[in-house]
């Protein structure tokens, strides 16, 4: 894969996330504002991540059959319908259907995507930098998408003699969010499809579940589930510990900001490293920088300190995707790769909803510090799950 060709599919990916991005903060913001409960506002926001638990399998298995412009193209359908129906009826049970619509488009483009640009790879030290690259695409919709929706929330309507943040204020936001999927199409309509890779003659009917069976991908998600389980917690539970240091929503956003950027910046770095470096060796360096960050997160009061631990946890944390998503390539039969994609988010999304209630409840019991060791305890003793990882001959 040329290096034009991945960058207009990372363009794609990060036009059509930001997309969902942007109705994730304009969504929820209009909502309360036309007086829902944060009760309420909660549920839309989960909205965002429910379709693609339930999306995720069929999503991985049409990839397979259909390769990537035909999910695409319904992606893009999806997500242009979910930001059009708010713009012309915004009210509530409107804006939870968006939601549904967007997030499962965006699921659907991240399996396709991540399913093309893998079977593109032509060898393993490939496919670390071409997942390396591509792991950029959501941290920059994440970062685009709420800014760009923001600021069209709070001044789009001003110089047609509105207010900021009425009512024609989000129905432009919602009419630029609804564009931006079809860029991602116009990037992505003259891509080469990879050739259809068909089942071993006589093999019968498969299901997801099956890939269960091999002792090396049950490793590889269960690790994958324990570094995005670390990354959750992080974000549930700083802020919490923030405030019980009595920190400013200013600082705690600092923070968790710092976070963000290392996460993104070593995505940046690791395509240098891919030749030298081995996924396991990745991965398992990762587990005992989080595990030992965890240790120690509790125990500091300076915000200074506490931004120090957060960019050594987002370079930690960041390095682990690309990792995973090349050991997946490998490990998974060629026809089956969408599949597995399909599996892979749909754990990583069910505990995404599950995990923060779970963290709520030990933290009533045990308190935030206690948080934080059990889960710097539970990721180190992941480790030897880790270094199981090894591929043979390597």
């Amino acid at each position: 894969m040329s290096g034009a060709e991945l960058l207009r599919l990372i363009a794609a990916q990060v036009c059509l996330h930001a997309t969902m991005a942007g109705m994730r903060l304009a969504a929820p913001l209009l909502a309360l504002q036309q007086g829902y409960s944060a009760a309420a506002v909660g549920v839309l926001i989960a909205l965002f991540a429910l379709t693609q638990v339930f999306l995720a399998l069929p999503a991985g298995r049409f990839a397979d059959r259909h390769g990537l412009k035909r999910p695409l193209v319904l992606s893009v359908v999806a997500a242009t319908a979910g930001a059009a129906i708010a713009l012309a009826w915004p009210a509530f049970p409107v804006l939870c259907v968006s939601a549904l619509l967007t997030g499962g488009a965006t699921g659907a483009t991240v399996i396709a995507l991540q399913r093309h640009v893998g079977r593109a790879a032509t060898d393993p030290g490939q496919l670390k930098r071409v997942f390396s690259w591509l792991a950029i695409a959501p941290a920059a919709a994440n970062f685009l998408g709420p800014f760009g929706a923001g600021l069209l929330v709070d001044h789009a309507s001003i110089p047609f003699g509105g207010a900021a943040a009425d009512l024609l204020a989000y129905r432009i936001c919602f009419a630029a969010l609804a564009l931006l999927p079809l860029t991602s199409w116009a990037l992505v309509r003259r891509a080469r499809e990879e050739p259809r890779s068909t089942p071993p003659a006589g093999a019968g009917p498969t299901r997801a579940w099956d890939l269960l069976r091999e002792p090396l991908f049950r490793r590889l998600l269960f690790v994958n589930w324990l570094q995005s389980s670390s990354w959750d917690v992080h974000a549930f539970v700083l802020p919490v510990l923030g405030h019980d240091r009595g920190m400013s929503a200013a600082v705690i956003g600092t923070i968790l900001g710092a976070f963000a950027i290392a996460a993104a910046a070593i995505r940046i770095l690791l395509p240098l490293l891919a030749s030298r470096t081995t996924e396991r060796g990745v991965i398992f360096v990762s587990t005992l920088v989080t595990a030992a960050v965890f240790m120690v997160y509790p125990l500091l009061h300076a915000p200074w300190l506490m931004g120090l631990c957060s960019v050594v946890l987002g370079f930690s944390l960041g390095s682990v995707q690309p990792m995973v998503m090349s050991l997946l390539h490998q490990i998974t039969p060629h026809h089956r790769h969408g599949e597995a994609l399909g599996l892979r988010l749909m754990t990583i999304n069910a505990s995404s909803v599950a995990m923060p209630m779970l963290f709520g409840s030990l933290g009533a019991l045990i308190g935030i510090a206690g948080v934080f060791w059990v889960v710097g305890g539970t990721v180190l003793l992941g480790s030897r799950a880790v270094w199981r990882l090894g591929l043979p001959g390597r």
